[in-house]
């Protein structure tokens, strides 16, 4: 079994002093002075006692930000309301704390996370705390702790404790000297920013864990995700969101990416039913641990053109970031996912228009919208 070390307290004091936005996909951590012993107490309490079933007992990792609570309301679906514990160091909305259990943990924490392994009798962890691309740019110690120092402390854990281990990898793990068109699942990476490089260090080191101590360790290569209930913050495909909400809001979009800037989409329920659909898959139908997926792929103007067919008069303006149009540029413009296609019988459901359409049904019915429609 892998040597569990105690967290540095350099790390946790810099937890404790950084604030910082989350992004799209993934939230941040930072510790905020809960005892270990305390909050083992809470998880004991929020998860009440759960009836013995064949179900997995869950625990997602960072659970607020855009993935995490869509993952667990598709996981309560399928394995039961109490057996999917919600975890964050932030507080939830009261609609997300009373919809099933919630938990503070606080993954540079590993003896508190242990606790509520131990005392929840957890089976899978999906770990989404993580800094995104461009927040972890301005804010690299901050970012190496969560991103790496948070990793080490799940990935002991899961071993130890024999779970079924989800850690998201992204397009952000791949570089400007990989292949971009397409990028297959095994290739030259070197990506080149603390966010990819971080992601790059969890695919290896999962899949070092799998071989060396056995740990079941799957991962999946997310392109950019794009959902209605969420705001973007942090991540370089974040256009691709805030474009519907300033179209129905204002009809005008700055986008911070050159109009030909082709990047991997994926709509938020296909992500949800793919990850879910890797952790049930046989692990004899697995032939590598991490895996690209993939839906679409598009640039800003071809995303603006369709969303035009809804707000007729948008008005689309550029104004390159030169720091996001450079993690861009060292990133995919389509992702091969054949692998996945084959192996666990991975399908997508939303492409292009499927996506548009759907973005604005649960975004509202504003007047520009109901007068083109």
């Amino acid at each position: 079994m892998p040597v569990i070390r105690n967290l540095g307290r350099a790390a946790s004091q810099l937890l404790q002093s950084s604030g910082c936005g989350c992004g799209v996909s993934l939230v941040p951590v930072r510790s905020i002075g809960v005892s270990p012993r305390q909050v083992a107490s809470d998880a004991s309490f929020h998860s009440v006692t759960f009836s013995e079933s064949d179900h997995p007992r869950v625990l997602i990792t960072g659970g607020l930000g855009q993935l995490g609570v869509g993952l667990a309301k598709l996981l309560r679906k399928r394995f039961g309301k109490n057996n999917v514990i919600l975890s964050d160091i932030r507080k939830p909305a009261d609609n997300v704390f009373y919809s099933g259990p919630f938990i503070f943990a606080d993954i540079l924490d590993y003896k508190n996370l242990r606790e509520i392994v131990v005392n929840n009798r957890i089976t899978w962890l999906f770990h989404y705390s993580a800094l995104l691309s461009a927040v972890g740019e301005a804010n690299v110690p901050l970012a190496r702790a969560v991103n790496i120092t948070g990793l080490h402390n799940v990935l002991d854990i899961a071993a130890e404790h024999n779970l079924r281990l989800f850690v998201p990898s992204t397009i952000g793990a791949f570089g400007p000297t990989s292949p971009r068109d397409p990028t297959p699942d095994l290739c030259i990476q070197r990506p080149r920013t603390i966010y990819g490089v971080s992601k790059v260090h969890a695919e290896l080191m999962g899949e070092y864990y799998h071989y060396r101590y056995g740990l079941d360790f799957r991962c999946l290569r997310y392109p950019g995700i794009i959902s209605a209930d969420s705001q973007p913050g942090g991540g370089t495909t974040d256009y691709a969101v805030q474009i519907f909400h300033d179209a129905i809001k204002t009809g005008k979009f700055k986008c911070y990416l050159r109009p030909d800037t082709r990047l991997p989409m994926m709509y938020i329920d296909d992500c949800l039913k793919a990850t879910l659909e890797v952790m049930e898959a046989p692990a004899e139908a697995l032939t590598m641990r991490t895996y690209n997926i993939s839906a679409m792929s598009f640039t800003p103007e071809e995303l603006a053109q369709e969303v035009q067919k809804y707000v007729p008069e948008l008005q689309m303006t550029y104004s390159v970031d030169q720091v996001r149009q450079a993690i861009a540029d060292s990133w995919p413009m389509n992702f091969d996912d054949s692998n996945a296609r084959r192996d666990w019988g991975w399908k997508h459901d939303y492409d292009l228009p499927e996506l548009v359409t759907t973005m604005f049904s649960y975004l509202g019915s504003d007047s520009r919208i109901a007068q083109a429609n």
